[in-house]
């Protein structure tokens, strides 16, 4: 085994007979995985990890590849011994450009077991202040005091579902996050909202199962990236103009490869840029696997109602579409108050704006010893927490800012 495996401590108990831990990080995906394993290997950290390793990403629609070049999907350290070219050549596998998404799953396993071998695959039930840090209750019995909590439970509790399709039943109408086999839908008629990766990829899987979809978006035409055709032009020149997190176009990827930068640009700024960076897109390797796929632009859905036999959906024009079911591939809206394993006491504590937590140094929010990574952290240090490579910062920076609390008492 790697030498980046750690030896796990024998249980501390206080007082009470709760079990006791530095830092309690809540999710074990990318950020949590990435931030255990760089706290372990700076000090003398006591860190406690909940949550099933890689569970959002193993929901996620089989066969998908990631939108992230490579070089962007290492796990919290962007070089080393745990890196994506470091899982393949121990593994031997023959995958390549881009990630498949089952490669990436079997990779965050394996980061998982080297570095943080003793995660704990339960659901933290409620996290709660208490003396000198928190309180966590844990699914199936049991307590942990954590002087700090990491929160990095992903998006998974932030699906974005447009107000006209609420009062519409399950059966009838799903996020793309809900569906792991989309094949199950073969033979039917699926009507997919949205003009993203995620919406048109999964037409892409539709298709090729061999079901009848249609994409309807509200842009006036799809938006291809040509990230991937523009970089192999550059050549060495590439590392000038993008950098290795791959978040947006040529120099903004730079910009933005630096939240600590980014952040202290004017608030316009950085929403422009934001935008810019993260605006709905699909890859280039999509186009030719929709040639098939008909794709309404410049529409939005204004009615949706179920029948006997499916969905009837209303567009703005006056035209409907009759379909047995639509996805919704509308993205996500960031809420921490959607987590319900905060308490209403500590979310009412939380400064936030929108559904955003408002982060200071080592991603710290304003109720002491709260830390939030990945995409609540975007309002404060940029687009690049939305994405797997983001953790390398998160990690890095979370770390630092613990051991110099620590030296400083």
């Amino acid at each position: 085994m790697s030498s980046l495996a750690f030896a796990v401590d024998q249980d501390v108990f206080d007082e009470t007979g709760a079990s006791t831990c530095d830092v309690a990080i809540v999710g074990a995906g990318p950020y949590g995985l990435g931030a255990a394993a760089r706290l372990r290997s700076a000090g003398d950290f006591d860190v406690r990890v909940f949550g099933e390793p890689m569970s959002f990403w193993s929901s996620m629609p089989k066969g998908m590849l990631l939108r992230s070049a490579w070089d962007a999907c290492h796990i919290g350290f962007p070089q080393g011994d745990l890196t994506l070219d470091a899982y393949k050549a121990q593994r031997g596998g023959d995958f390549g450009k881009p990630v498949p998404l089952e490669a990436f799953i079997d990779y965050g396993n394996w980061f998982q077991r080297t570095a943080v071998p003793d995660v704990d695959p339960r659901r933290v039930q409620y996290v709660e202040r208490a003396p000198d840090g928190f309180r966590l209750k844990i699914a199936g019995g049991g307590a942990l005091r954590a002087t700090r909590v990491v929160v990095a439970a992903g998006i998974e509790a932030f699906p974005a579902r447009p107000p006209v399709f609420a009062a519409l039943p399950s059966d009838v109408v799903t996020h793309s996050s809900e569906h792991r086999d989309l094949g199950r839908l073969a033979g039917g008629h699926v009507l997919v909202v949205g003009g993203g990766q995620s919406a048109l990829e999964s037409a892409a899987l539709l298709h090729e199962a061999g079901v009848e979809v249609e994409v309807v978006a509200r842009k006036d035409q799809i938006t291809w990236l040509h990230g991937g055709t523009v970089q192999r032009r550059l050549g060495r020149l590439k590392p000038l103009f993008y950098a290795q997190t791959d978040v947006g176009p040529a120099g903004l990827s730079r910009v933005v490869a630096v939240p600590r930068l980014f952040r202290r640009l004017p608030r316009p700024m950085q929403d422009k840029m934001a935008h810019r960076a993260i605006r709905p897109a699909g890859a280039r390797w999509l186009v030719d696997r929709l040639a098939g796929v008909p794709i309404t632009t410049a529409r939005a859905v204004i009615a949706a109602h179920a029948t006997r036999t499916g969905v009837t959906v209303g567009l703005d024009d006056g035209s409907v579409r009759s379909a047995d079911h639509v996805i919704l591939g509308t993205g996500y809206r960031v809420d921490v108050g959607a987590y319900d394993f905060l308490t209403p006491a500590l979310r009412h504590e939380l400064r936030r704006v929108g559904g955003y937590p408002l982060l200071g140094h080592g991603l710290e929010s304003s109720v002491p010893g709260l830390h939030f990574l990945g995409a609540p952290a975007a309002w404060s240090f940029g687009p690049t927490m939305r994405f797997v490579s983001g953790s390398w910062f998160a990690a890095r920076q979370l770390t630092a800012h613990l051991c110099r609390t620590c030296r400083a008492r």
